[in-house]
């Protein structure tokens, strides 16, 4: 059954409703899968190889936003020094490669230009099948990239090219979205603080 299914009168009602979908998307992630993610990320960052990051739309914010936490954060008190990009923050770039090529494009010609075997990518769409997203999956396939793929709905095309789909279960956009977030920002600090002398976690912010 999708959500909303009907015509929510009380704010009331519809949060419980909203927040018991996000409880079973959150409960939907596959752990081991989970761990096989962090796994990647980690020895990408340690080798100091490039995390990529791709999405559209909110799951372009959700890019944006990780490099960001990825990268300032996971650098503070850890000795680590990940090297992140978003592939949707150059609007200059994006828009010439839409106008000039194609939008299907816009990720995988920057992947050609920058990413080199060893790196990461880690695509973000809700419904795994937006086409500059899978796209950028094959192609990092094929060229000795790892792909993590954060993913709702039935998956898409991403869920069957990644290396590791992180599949949440739901079909709102904005639960699926929420929890791709919380995703982020569970792994980030798992991270961090397993890298942190214990003596400065109780202190820390995080």
């Amino acid at each position: 059954m999708t959500f909303p299914d009907r015509k929510y009168s009380s704010i009331k009602d519809y949060a419980a409703s909203y927040f018991d979908r996000y409880e079973r998307a959150f409960c939907s992630v596959d752990i081991t899968k989970l761990d096989g993610a962090i796994k990647l990320l980690s020895e990408c960052y340690d080798a100091k190889r490039t995390l990529f990051l791709c999405g559209n739309g909110g799951s372009a914010a959700i890019s944006n936003h990780w490099a960001c936490d990825h990268g300032k954060l996971l650098a503070t008190d850890t000795g680590l020094l990940p090297h992140i990009e978003s592939l949707t923050t150059n609007v200059e770039v994006i828009t010439a490669i839409a106008n000039d090529i194609s939008y299907d494009e816009v990720f995988v010609h920057q992947l050609r230009l920058s990413a080199a075997p060893g790196d990461l990518l880690l695509t973000i769409s809700a419904s795994g099948d937006s086409e500059n997203v899978v796209k950028a999956a094959s192609w990092s396939r094929e060229n000795s990239i790892d792909v993590i793929a954060l993913t709702g709905f039935d998956g898409g095309r991403t869920a069957e090219i990644a290396t590791i789909n992180l599949h949440v279960d739901g079909d709102n956009y904005g639960v699926i979205e929420d929890m791709h977030q919380s995703l982020m920002h569970l792994m980030g600090q798992y991270i961090r603080q397993n890298r942190m002398s214990e003596d400065l976690i109780p202190s820390s912010k995080f």
